[in-house]
């Protein structure tokens, strides 16, 4: 069997998108477009994947610097797609298996329909397969051209197409398994003599018929993979059919979900086992969220760690935060990057949390600030508390104890101690550290003047 390298092609401008950003990299699904097709060529097994790119490569390049499967090759002029290919001939550096080539913009191609591409390609012994569809309007894709017994002869434009030729209604979707030899042999034979006056790529199946080499057509019937994304709308629309994939799969490991056309969960999230997602939930980055857990409506969730048994309630807003078994967050509460919350812990209805760690069995029901804080096991946040961090050069830190309570409308100014089991009386402002096993009150005596406001009315 011989190797498979890839070449994806990505230096168009996506003039259609109108938009300041090179197209590929648009999000569908959680990630680049480019992301997908990519991934799919990996999985269908390419050894080695370089990117054709152009139009603000330095992007392209930069999103993939950690990647080492992945070289480049740059097309500074934009000639056509066959140009492309030839610009990628010494990045493949003496190549001499197969090449699957991808369009960038395509990302609802699956790694099984490419690997059933290449299955076909080697058992026919093929010097080229072109991937290709039926669509019941046909405008503006290529058309397949076969002769008797099934071969291809060549792909038609739409702009150089005679009127028979525009009833055909096979396509071609631009995916090819090519031999290098004869793919790099054909692009430097290609000529723009054509409405667009470019190189394209699908001229090379004349000239494998011209030689009398095997070039065939593998159909699919499911057009949405081949589909190109050009403009917001198709951008929508592909990342609607990515979406319904993704929660299929999930809900096929055993994750429920309420309504999954209401879900919008990214590829690179993980969920456990009977897990219940409501509707309205946007879960995305690398998520990991346990067994049994609960994610009510309207809850938004960004790259965070949630253990098994996890309540997260309607409305709250996650990022960067790690959270232990059986805990409850919400409703509406606000958790915010490196936010580490022990098993147990409650964190209530507008509570918001920043650079805090809980520890296992704590709670701050409602209306709370705690940021840049150490909270120890079992202590208790009243209402209204403060973590007063910041004093308008520098942050500092509050360190609370186990089994401290703390009553309602309490400030810390920071830095401040609190020592364990010590209680802080409600009302208080903490402006010293506070021993263990000690009561902490600091605030105004109440004085009561009788009848003054009888006195002030009747002056």
């Amino acid at each position: 069997m011989s190797e498979v390298a890839a070449l994806v092609l990505a230096a168009g401008k996506g003039t259609r998108m109108k938009s300041e950003h090179v197209k590929v990299l648009h999000e569908a699904g959680g990630v680049p477009l480019i992301d997908w097709p990519v991934a799919a060529a990996k999985e269908a097994g390419a050894c080695r994947i370089v990117l054709i790119a152009g139009h603000q490569a330095e992007k392209v390049q930069a999103h993939f610097s950690n990647d080492p499967a992945i070289s480049f090759a740059l097309q500074e002029e934009q000639l056509g797609t066959g140009h492309a290919v030839a610009c990628a001939r010494s990045a493949l550096g003496g190549f001499t298996g197969t090449v699957l080539i991808l369009c960038g913009d395509v990302p609802l191609i699956r790694a099984e329909t490419l690997s059933a591409m290449l299955d076909a390609h080697r058992a026919r012994k093929a010097e080229l397969t072109v991937l290709t569809t039926h669509v019941a309007n046909p405008f503006g894709y290529g058309r397949i051209v076969k002769r008797e017994g099934g071969r291809i002869i060549r792909i038609v434009e739409q702009k150089d197409a005679t009127p028979e030729e525009l009833q055909i209604t096979e396509i071609n979707s631009g995916i090819y398994c090519v031999e290098a030899g004869f793919l790099f042999d054909a692009v430097e034979r290609l000529s723009n003599d054509n409405a667009q006056k470019e190189y394209y790529l699908t001229d090379i199946v004349k000239q494998a018929a011209e030689k009398d080499l095997m070039s065939l057509a593998f159909p699919i019937s499911d057009a949405d993979e081949v589909m190109g994304v050009n403009d917001r709308v198709q951008l929508a629309t592909a990342g609607a059919v990515l979406r319904r994939r993704i929660n299929e799969a999930l809900m096929l490991s055993g994750v429920t979900m309420i309504d999954p056309t209401a879900c919008y969960i990214d590829r690179s999230v993980t969920i456990g086992s009977d897990s219940i997602i409501h509707p309205n939930v946007h879960i995305s980055s690398r998520t990991v969220i346990g067994k049994g857990c609960v994610i009510e409506p309207s809850v938004v969730i960004k790259n965070c760690v949630i253990a098994e048994k996890v309540t997260i309630k309607a409305g709250s807003v996650m990022t960067d935060s790690t959270i232990g078994e059986e805990a409850a967050i919400g409703p509406m509460a606000h958790l915010r990057p490196d936010s580490q919350l022990g098993p147990h812990v409650k964190i209530g209805n507008f509570v918001e949390t920043k650079k805090i760690i809980m520890g296992e069995g704590s709670k701050a029901s409602h209306l709370t600030y705690l940021g840049d804080a150490s909270i120890g096991r079992d202590v208790n946040i009243g209402c209204g508390t403060i973590t007063c961090n910041y004093d308008g050069v520098k942050k500092h830190r509050t360190v609370i104890g186990d089994g401290v309570f703390v009553g309602s409308d309490v400030q810390f100014v920071a830095p401040i101690t609190v020592g364990a089991n010590s209680l802080i009386a409600a009302g208080t402002t903490v402006t010293q550290d506070i021993p263990p096993d000690s009561l902490a009150l600091a605030r105004v005596p109440q004085v009561n003047k009788v009848d003054w406001v009888k006195k002030k009315r009747s002056a």
